[in-house]
């Protein structure tokens, strides 16, 4: 494999754990942020205790302040900003980047207000690069199992096989493998809407409902959001990988999952604002449910799962009545992914 220089923003969990990734594979990596404590101690200590514990990073991850240093000279740039401050970062980046760079994206939400993907977003920011040269990451892949190499399977879409393909080449390894897509709008719809499904499994567990209202809200909620999709012109197989029913099981079934943790603690009686203060991390699946609506209404697509958790999370209606009106919808017909 040949060696590249990547930059990566920025410092978080998932940030990290790609960087990781990326170091295993013989890159030169350097990671950004804001933090001058954080980045001394991945320099010093070749740590990052905030997000990922005690966990060693690897030497040849640096981390700078400086984005003029952390794009010198790179091949690659990997974002792994949360979707409200990838705006604001991209920004910032656009005067360092030459034309021909490779952009990868791990973030998985929309933009408040816009209702544009990242995708999107990143390409009205960096305008000097043809958005053929950006890609989508994602799947099932909790950073804190990522950084202990488990056995990981993504997927890096983009409307450009060449660009994907410089992707996978970059980030497939025996503990990280690397499928490529060409329908990043579905690719990048799935990992954003799954987090809102996400938040209802971890108040169905949280209500003490069992493995049969989880199954049925797995399953239905994956129905809802390739209704969306397909309607916004996204592949309806999909929805049906990597990025769609893969993400989406992963997210929904384990407790590394904030969006879980949340749709858990609010079921169990915490207000909303009170879980968002205390998780120490951004939960995308709030404001997705929000941008999800909207995009719902727009489109005209029938969504209940996400009109009910929107009703939890910002009308304040109880998890338990939710859980009632949905179960007590007039009769329909199944509906089931396509070609």
């Amino acid at each position: 494999m040949i060696s590249n220089k990547v930059s990566v923003f920025v410092a978080g969990s998932w940030g990290t754990a790609l960087a990781c990734v990326l170091a295993t594979n013989g890159h030169e990596v350097t990671i950004w942020s804001r933090n001058a404590e954080q980045v001394e101690e991945i320099n010093k200590l070749h740590q990052n205790h905030r997000f990922l514990g005690d966990h060693r990073l690897p030497m040849n991850i640096k981390a700078t302040t400086s984005m003029e240093v952390a794009t010198l000279h790179a091949d690659a740039i990997l974002l792994a900003a949360p979707s409200s401050a990838m705006r604001q970062v991209t920004r910032e980046l656009q005067a360092f980047l030459p034309s021909d760079i490779l952009i990868i994206h791990a973030a998985k939400g929309f933009e408040t207000g816009s209702l544009f993907p990242m995708s999107k977003v990143i390409a009205e920011e960096l305008t000097q690069i043809d958005a053929n040269r950006i890609v989508v990451l994602s799947g099932p892949s909790h950073a804190e199992e990522v950084i202990q190499q488990f056995p990981t399977t993504i997927v890096v879409a983009s409307a450009s096989i060449e660009a994907a393909k410089a992707a996978q080449d970059l980030l497939i390894n025996n503990d990280f493998r690397v499928y490529t897509n060409l329908d990043i709008q579905g690719v990048e719809l799935a990992g954003a809407l799954k987090n809102i499904i996400a938040i209802g499994a971890g108040m169905v567990d949280g209500l003490s409902f069992g493995d049969n209202a989880k199954a049925a809200l797995i399953t239905r909620g994956l129905a809802e959001i390739t209704r969306l999709g397909v309607t916004m012109g996204a592949n309806p197989l999909t929805f049906a990988g990597l990025a769609g029913i893969g993400d989406l099981i992963v997210t929904c079934t384990s407790r590394h999952s904030r969006n879980w943790r949340a749709g858990y603690q609010i079921a169990q009686g915490t207000a909303v604002q009170v879980v968002l203060s205390e998780m120490g991390m951004v939960v995308e699946g709030v404001k997705t449910t929000n941008a999800a609506m909207a995009l719902a209404r727009q489109y005209q697509v029938d969504m209940p799962i996400t009109e009910q958790l929107y009703l939890v999370l910002f009308e304040d209606k109880d998890p338990r009545l939710a859980v009632e009106d949905l179960m007590g919808r007039g009769r329909t017909q199944e509906d089931v992914i396509t070609p």
